[in-house]
């Protein structure tokens, strides 16, 4: 019998990626596909789910021949995804629609209609979340007012990976950490929640059975078969979130471990062993079963270097705008920025708020302005440390992933203003990876939750420097009382 392999699926904003893991943990071969992110108007998101599934077909027959890898050869199939992304489908389980993302801001008027008719407090105690953007029944009541033949047609509701799992098996169900970012299911009881689903203008039967992350929830058909290239009859699990399986992914796996991703946003999570709830933070369950995750989302991270090195600094690449900003000293001489250039998520929840370069003097130079925005982000990242530690909990280990980790200067600032050291992980495959190994977990190729750690390499430690540290606490309290003194103005413009 030869070695047994797993297929990781992602299904991510920008691209589709495929990964082939072997039994040591071993990447064997990767792929992507592009996804287009539509935006018809200036605060929607879209994407088309049948664009998703093209993908899929197009990668997988494209990876097993580039790893020399036999359908038969494929043991067991996981797929991670956005949440909590909304999918309609009719009653034959075709697309109704493109999906509505989670970054999505068109629900506004829907959310105050939730807040009203709904104990908001009460919901947080019960979901775990309070009334966002990011809540998918204010989207649905949107889509029954203004699409309402579209919404007539609707059947089933279910997210990103739940329906590139529905294509593979022909099983409709959705996973865990959707049914509980989706702000409709009971944490308690593990039920729906029969008043937000009334509201939301959608019946029960349209909300379907929730999976563990870990659970065999079907095999390849034969039509899934035919399509990708798999085995029909290959076990499929109900996968994850693509956030917490990335978190895992790069060994999040005891409680007091934190993951700071320097990504296009900017993601920080923090591994629990008890439930606990806070009403500036989002929570997820743990791949490990019977642990958690406390996650907070920053809209705008890399995202806002890239913006400041294609607009101002265009003739300069990253490093060469790292080599001039490390001149610069801690502080970048009394310059601060707000980095809510599209609003915020956590931990203001405050889509009004607006970026802010602030102390500007005649003196301050570019490569200040590129250190001021990393210390900004940076002091994001401490605002949400300070919401943790305000709880009580404790951070025992620190890992870095995403785009931003290959900046020695993002690196160093964010050790700094955050008084912690940094283990950086190399090469990280992100969520693919996570859900690889967790369908390789239940297929019994791996033998422990721990076993993640083969699959993770650490080379590099940034340690923090503990002046710079003392003058960012000081200059933290200003960062704080800047939004607090400028957020009444920002809802007056912006409202």
């Amino acid at each position: 019998m030869g070695k047994r392999r797993i297929l990781g699926i992602d299904i991510g904003t920008t691209a589709t990626k495929v990964i082939i893991i072997d039994e040591e943990g071993t990447i064997l071969g990767d792929t992507q596909r592009t996804s287009t992110l539509l935006s018809k108007q200036a605060t929607w998101a879209e994407e088309d789910p049948n664009q998703w599934w093209e993908n899929v077909c197009t990668c997988i027959p494209k990876i097993l021949s580039e790893t020399n890898t036999k359908a038969g050869d494929i043991c067991s199939i996981g797929v991670s995804g956005m949440v909590p992304t909304l999918i309609l489908l009719d009653e034959k389980g075709n697309v109704l629609r493109n999906s509505i993302q989670q970054n999505d801001a068109r629900s506004s008027a829907e959310i105050e209609v939730f807040k009203k008719g709904l104990d908001e407090q009460d919901i947080f105690r019960r979901t775990g979340s309070m009334i966002t953007q990011q809540s998918i029944g204010p989207k649905l009541l949107w889509l029954k007012q203004h699409e309402p033949d579209v919404f007539a047609q609707a059947k089933t509701v279910l997210g990103s990976y739940d329906y590139i799992n529905y294509k593979l098996t022909g099983k409709l169900f959705v996973e865990k950490n959707w049914a509980l970012e989706s702000g409709l299911y009971d944490l308690t009881t593990k039920t729906w929640i029969q008043e937000v689903a009334a509201i939301s203008g959608i019946c029960m039967e349209m909300l379907p059975e929730v999976k563990d992350s870990s659970e065999m929830v079907g095999s390849i058909s034969e039509q899934a078969a035919k399509e990708t290239g798999l085995q029909q009859g290959t076990m499929v699990i109900a996968g994850s979130a693509d956030h917490v399986s990335s978190a895992f992914s790069a060994g999040i796996r005891e409680p007091g471990d934190l993951l700071v991703k320097l990504g296009g946003a900017g993601d920080i999570l923090l591994s629990l062993d008890e439930l606990k709830l806070n009403p500036k933070l989002f929570m997820d369950y743990h791949l490990k079963p019977g642990q958690y995750l406390l996650n907070g989302c920053m809209a705008s991270s890399g995202s806002l270097i890239k913006w400041f090195q294609q607009e101002f600094s265009e003739h300069l690449d990253y490093r060469e705008l790292d080599e001039q900003a490390a001149k610069i000293d801690a502080g970048s001489d009394g310059l601060w920025v707000l980095p809510y250039f599209i609003g915020e998520k956590t931990p203001i929840f405050d889509p009004l708020a607006r970026g802010v370069f602030w102390g500007v003097t005649l003196q301050h130079t570019r490569p200040h302005f590129f250190k001021a925005i990393l210390e900004g982000i940076s002091f994001g990242f401490l605002h949400h440390v300070k919401v943790i530690q305000e709880m009580g909990q404790s951070i025992t280990r620190v890992r870095v992933t995403n785009g931003g980790a290959k900046s020695f200067l993002w690196k160093q600032v964010t050790s700094d203003v955050l008084g912690l050291p940094l283990e950086i992980v190399e090469n990280h495959p992100g969520s693919s990876m996570g859900v690889a190994f967790m369908a390789g977990l239940r297929a019994g190729v791996f033998s422990s939750w721990d076993d993640i750690e083969r699959c993770i390499t650490i080379k590099t430690v940034i340690q923090p420097n503990m002046e710079n540290h003392r003058i960012y606490e000081q200059m933290f309290a200003v960062y704080t009382e800047l939004y607090e003194v400028n957020k009444a103005l920002f809802h007056k413009v912006n409202g």
